[in-house]
């Protein structure tokens, strides 16, 4: 009886086994193992202190950065990483964001930028429209109605989940090329990601690329090119599809912030710009230590650009948070003097956790405790928009 009970065990396990895998999208490539949990540690970069000055209550501008993935252990991690200490330490207004979907415990990446972009909570995969698949007005929609200038970056394709719900309306995160399309539907002033491929190799036959220039957009596929332009339109496409890690991209990020601030910096109304670190939640779906660290150093120092403009121009809200949580991390060792963590997993995907806010300027104190992620739009609009 105990042998022929063993026999349906092992059968159930063999069938198990044999089940084909759920796809992932291409950037998420699992590989197991101990080597991929331990990041030994490179050279600290020096983090500056700024001091928070606002001249009003309001802000002229608003930067939202968003750490896709970013959990708290995310951030531990990139602190021990420097050495104890991040550009992130200069936010003294702190909180919690609950990132649930409408349909989910767990949200995904479309629907929580959603949430951020328009305040309201939809279903996984939708960009900025409701559950009923209607458009929601996004705040950067919102602040083209205000004349603010307006603007995106990320080291993802533009017209992935968590830009694209900032500017486009589609029922499904996958429909690339409507979601480029939509871009050219908009006054948007900067944008700067991957994605080249959606605005040029389309199933229509149509170069989206020849309609942004007649638009007046600068197209440019350099980041040396794209840092040299101070003013006017700017549609930096940097990658065919998804940019490269940190440690093959170099400062893009950065740059591509700081280049944005620039040019959007030129309308006196003020502005609007989301810059987001996409691939920390990349490391968190790998379960690779050293990848999240690299994502999230490179996050941080895309923060210091931030940081050292609204500290000298005391008017800009910076608001730092995440869409949701990815890979379940946890640190189970590390060295603030050599910079090596040791980080663990309970996730191949994301994960239910309230995440981190953190907030740098006018208004800033309104970022603190446990909010929903719909009540950081609800606040970004009121001290930006006034509504």
């Amino acid at each position: 009886m105990v042998l022929k009970h063993f026999r349906y065990l092992l059968l159930a396990a063999i069938f198990v086994a044999s089940m084909p895998l759920s796809a992932q999208e291409t950037y998420q490539e699992v590989k197991p193992g101990d080597e991929n949990l331990v990041y030994q540690g490179q050279d600290f970069y020096p983090v500056r202190n700024y001091v928070e000055k606002p001249k009003g209550k309001r802000p002229k501008n608003v930067i939202l950065m968003i750490g896709d993935g970013m959990g708290v252990d995310h951030v531990f991690a990139g602190i021990t990483a420097n050495g104890g200490k991040l550009f992130l330490d200069n936010f003294r207004h702190v909180g919690f964001s609950k990132t649930q979907s409408a349909d989910k415990y767990i949200t995904d990446s479309a629907a929580g930028g959603t949430a951020l972009s328009t305040g309201v909570r939809t279903y996984n995969g939708a960009i900025a429209v409701d559950t009923q698949r209607k458009p929601l007005k996004t705040i950067l929609e919102s602040a083209v109605d205000k004349k603010l200038a307006t603007g995106l970056v990320s080291t993802s394709a533009i017209t992935h989940a968590t830009p694209a719900s900032f500017i486009a309306h589609q029922g499904s995160r996958s429909s690339y090329e409507a979601i480029a399309a939509d871009f050219l539907k908009t006054d948007i002033d900067v944008f700067i990601g991957g994605g080249y491929k959606h605005f040029t190799d389309r199933q229509d036959g149509k170069d989206l690329t020849d309609e942004l220039k007649e638009k007046g957009y600068q197209v440019l596929q350099d980041i040396g090119a794209i840092a040299q332009v101070k003013s006017g339109k700017l549609a930096g496409l940097t990658a065919s599809e998804h940019n490269g890690r940190a440690n093959e991209r170099g400062d893009l990020l950065p740059v591509a912030t700081e280049t944005a601030i620039t040019i959007l910096n030129n309308n006196k109304k003020g502005f609007f710009l989301m810059v987001e670190g996409s691939m920390i939640d990349w490391g968190g779906h790998d379960n690779n230590t050293p990848y999240v660290v690299g994502e999230m150093l490179d996050f941080d120092r895309a923060i210091g650009k931030a940081l050292d403009f609204a500290s000298r121009d005391r008017e800009t809200l910076v608001i730092v948070t995440a869409d949701h949580e990815t890979g379940g991390m946890s640190i189970t060792d590390g060295n603030m003097y050599t910079g090596m963590v040791k980080g663990g997993f309970t996730s191949e995907d994301h994960t239910a956790v309230m995440v981190p806010v953190f907030a740098f300027g006018p208004g800033a104190a309104e970022f603190t405790g446990i909010m929903d992620n719909t009540d950081i739009h609800r606040k970004m609009s009121k001290l930006l928009l006034g509504k």
